[in-house]
């Protein structure tokens, strides 16, 4: 690494975090607008787009954590940052749900593949709880628990691909604009002029910007959590998780302000399945035995937290209730509340 912001005054990490931060941003807003742009003119569909494309792209400052706090033998910030931003992710969708306003967000998502891919997080997280609980044995150098935890994630894919666009709902008193098949605009860095090509090349620039930029915010606020004694546990599921996850909130309430709902909730879904796939490369990339060995109960809970809120959503899903108070749906407001809660009870086991 370039600068060890550790041994830096504080003010250095405060002005690298801040800076990355601007740069997340700015790409991954802009990275919503060329999702949109290849998923219309590709036809593969926005949930997958946004399972595939946002999730993983958007993913890529938790993979750059992951790698390097797993080789420095810091398990406890990697699989911490992976699990806390999942729980996170569910908290964007719920300010998302604010934009909106007038309906709630899980009122308006027109396609329930999106519920498929929540129930396999649920399966994914499962599995990590699973391993935390009873202990893992290792299957050429990974953990038998995460080995099963990446063929399920391999199969998530493949099984949101072959039901993308099979059937759909169709939101009573929403206008083909509120349903998610208005009419693309040009902005947010998308141009209908654009050849496909130039819109990849694109693609590609803003996620190596989230990369690039993503590690030294993560870098830069891990120093400063580091100077107030948090913890790598509490500063790996929070403050890291937070830094981590900007990328999910620009591209989510891009995604929102373009009407693709299902592509911002999509996105979240597949974020969280990518992020608990990568459990797996921390797990390899760590030298000693199986990594949910050594994680302990601080990560079970985040597991757990995360199981709750993705199952709130899910129900929201189902139900496409239509109220909201202080502008966000019922689920949206019972997963902020939980989260918080989550937050306040893993405080308390750092």
């Amino acid at each position: 690494m370039p600068l060890d912001f550790k041994a830096a005054p504080l003010w250095v990490g405060i002005a690298v975090f801040a800076v990355s931060a601007g740069v997340v941003w700015v790409s991954g807003t802009r990275l919503s607008g060329h999702a949109d742009t290849i998923a219309e003119r590709t036809g593969i569909g926005h949930a997958f787009t946004g399972l595939v494309l946002l999730g993983v792209v958007t993913s890529l400052p938790e993979a750059a954590v992951t790698v390097v706090a797993s080789a420095a033998g810091n398990l406890e910030l990697a699989v911490n940052n992976l699990l806390g931003g999942i729980a996170f992710g569910f908290a964007i969708l719920a300010v998302a749900d604010a934009a909106i306003g007038r309906d709630a967000l899980t009122s308006v998502v027109p396609d329930p593949v999106v519920m498929l891919q929540g129930s396999l997080s649920i399966l994914l997280l499962a599995l990590i709880a699973a391993g935390i609980t009873v202990g893992d044995i290792a299957l050429f150098g990974v953990g038998g628990w995460c080995w099963s935890v990446l063929v399920l994630y391999l199969l998530a894919v493949w099984m949101t691909h072959r039901s993308q666009g099979r059937f759909q709902w169709h939101p009573k008193g929403m206008d083909g604009l509120q349903s998610g098949h208005r009419t693309p605009k040009a902005d947010n860095g998308k141009s209908t002029d654009t050849p496909l090509a130039g819109v990849a090349a694109r693609t590609v620039a803003a996620g190596l910007a989230i990369l690039i930029a993503g590690f030294f915010l993560s870098e830069s606020g891990d120093a400063i959590a580091t100077k107030t004694a948090l913890g790598s546990s509490f500063v790996g599921v929070l403050l890291v998780a937070i830094a981590t996850s900007l990328p999910e909130v620009s591209t989510v309430l891009a995604a929102v302000r373009l009407h693709r709902y299902e592509m911002a909730v999509s996105d979240i879904f597949g974020t969280n399945l990518f992020s608990v796939a990568l459990v797996f490369l921390a797990d390899a990339i760590h030298r000693g035995g199986p990594a949910l060995n050594e994680v302990g109960r601080f990560a079970a809970v985040a597991t757990l937290l995360g199981i709750v809120v993705t199952t709130l959503y899910i129900a929201g899903l189902v139900e496409r209730r239509d109220r909201t108070i202080f502008r966000m749906g019922y689920d949206s407001l019972a997963v902020l509340a939980t989260y918080l809660g989550g937050v306040f009870l893993l405080y308390r086991l750092r």
